[in-house]
């Protein structure tokens, strides 16, 4: 697949299934993930690659038992298992400002940099044929998660990423109408 297929032809899709992404391939992600515009060099992601059986039963109880800390009801309890479910491989994506420079940049312009990692992974996985969903919300704020992932005061999770191979297709939406996110001068 080629460079502008891959970026105009790329969709979510929550219906995904093993085979996840060998040692080989989820590398090749993680290095896309991190040759993303980063002004400074900051570096200002964290990645937590969860995929063992046992690593997978304890990211579902860690979402079951947000669920129930903070009182959301059985409706989001179905939720919770379904996201907990839905692939073989969750790919926790954590901006972490670098204040630790003389010259550090400013925490909007690193935070974009993380969201551009999680993209990257996205892409990569993408280009190796898997499939892909990047989920946030509620679960992006558990504060469960959040200390099981060690992240810090300021650190943010901006996302997991569901990966796996398609169960069903994506949906076959076609390209954007850029008239009305686009202007010409």
């Amino acid at each position: 697949m080629d460079a502008l297929q891959l970026l105009t032809t790329r969709r979510s899709n929550k219906q995904l299934a093993a085979p996840a992404p060998n040692a080989e391939q989820l590398e090749m992600m993680l290095q896309s993930a991190t040759q993303v515009p980063d002004h400074g060099n900051m570096r200002p992601f964290r990645f937590a690659v969860i995929q063992s059986e046992e690593g997978l039963q304890r990211f579902r109880q860690l979402l079951k038992d947000t669920v129930v800390q903070l009182n959301f009801g059985d409706e989001i309890l179905q939720k919770a298992e379904k996201v907990g479910n839905m692939a073989p491989m969750v790919i926790a994506v954590m901006f972490r400002p670098n204040t630790e420079v003389a010259r550090p940049k400013p925490e909007w312009e690193q935070m974009i940099s993380a969201g551009c990692a999680a993209y990257g992974l996205q892409l990569a996985a993408s280009a190796q044929g898997f499939d892909n969903v990047w989920i946030t919300g509620m679960w992006s704020n558990s504060p469960l998660l959040r200390e099981a992932l060690g992240c810090r005061d300021k650190d943010k999770i901006i996302g997991l990423l569901m990966v796996g191979t398609a169960a069903e297709p994506a949906s076959g939406e076609k390209n954007t109408d850029l008239a009305e996110f686009v202007q010409y001068w």
